[in-house]
């Protein structure tokens, strides 16, 4: 499926029961959810689901149900990758059989901190055994590591990755919008930078909060590709201060909090992640003002 048009993708939650086991009808009116409401793709296992606390086994058959679910109507993503460059090439050979699913999320190698020669040789190497495109996924906070413009834009050139998940700032969004391959895609990882990344020709955002202001956002995309760009600014700056509570707590505790008050349960979060308290709760739903 192509990503053409896929300019608002979500990094979907993973609803769990009240038994702490993923719940996968929650799921399903999740994803319609979020789809009537502006989503254009998903990343599924990612870091909003979680996929550090979620077995192999349970990775395995949440991608297989989620593709039935999203059952084409939308790019799906997934992730793959982990600080093992044989690990992440096994099990992205290994998810890459399921039907619906569009790319692999591959994280820059984290804990091992490697070099950029390092990071270099871990893409070309997963890029040349999957028969899944390959995303990028560079997001310091987590992994402990920065992979540089250069690095990013060279890998642009290697066959097979076709994109990347950016989560730093927008001089680097820029640069690699301008440097990287015709055809490559840009996306921001940072919900506060939506607007700015379209604006100079990335392709989108991997977004937390098209959970909750999808449609908002959704809009604010219409605006650009009309050319209201003060209609789109007006909406962003609205936002941007919603955006930023989602994070407030670690994530994805504020977005299940906040899908929970509205009434899409998702239940809480695997520990060492802690749901929200009610004095918490508080705080976060006077901000983001539902």
């Amino acid at each position: 499926m192509t990503f053409e048009n896929a300019d608002l993708m979500t990094a979907i939650v993973t609803p769990f029961d009240d038994s702490d086991r993923v719940d996968y009808d929650r799921l399903e009116k999740l994803i319609n959810h979020l789809i009537e409401t502006g989503s254009k793709g998903f990343v599924v296992g990612g870091t909003t689901g979680e996929t550090p606390t979620l077995t192999h086994d349970e990775k395995i058959e949440l991608y297989q149900k989620s593709a039935k679910i999203i059952d084409h109507r939308v790019p799906m993503i997934v992730g793959t990758g982990s600080n093992s460059t044989q690990d992440t090439i096994d099990f992205t050979k290994e998810i890459s059989v399921i039907d619906g699913i569009d790319a692999a999320l591959v994280v820059v190698p984290y804990y091992n901190k490697p070099n950029q020669k390092g990071m270099l040789a871990h893409f070309k190497a997963v890029a040349a055994e999957s028969t899944l495109p390959i995303i990028i996924y560079n997001i310091p906070g987590r992994t402990g590591v920065t992979m540089a413009v250069e690095t990013a834009i060279e890998l642009s050139h290697v066959t097979n990755i076709i994109g990347i998940k950016q989560c730093t700032d927008i001089d680097d969004l820029g640069a690699l919008v301008e440097h990287c391959a015709s055809g490559f895609l840009v996306y921001s990882g940072e919900d506060n930078l939506a607007l700015a990344t379209k604006e100079i020709g990335g392709a989108g955002v991997i977004s937390v909060a098209s959970h909750v202001f999808g449609a908002q956002m959704s809009e604010m995309y219409a605006d650009v590709e009309a050319g209201n760009w003060q209609a789109a600014a007006a909406i962003q700056r609205d936002l941007t201060p919603k955006m930023n509570a989602l994070f407030m707590y670690p994530s994805p505790s504020p977005v299940k909090a906040a899908l929970n008050h509205l009434g899409y349960a998702v239940g809480g979060c695997r520990l060492p992640i802690l749901p929200l308290d009610q004095d918490e709760q508080a705080k976060l739903f006077e901000i983001l003002d539902i």
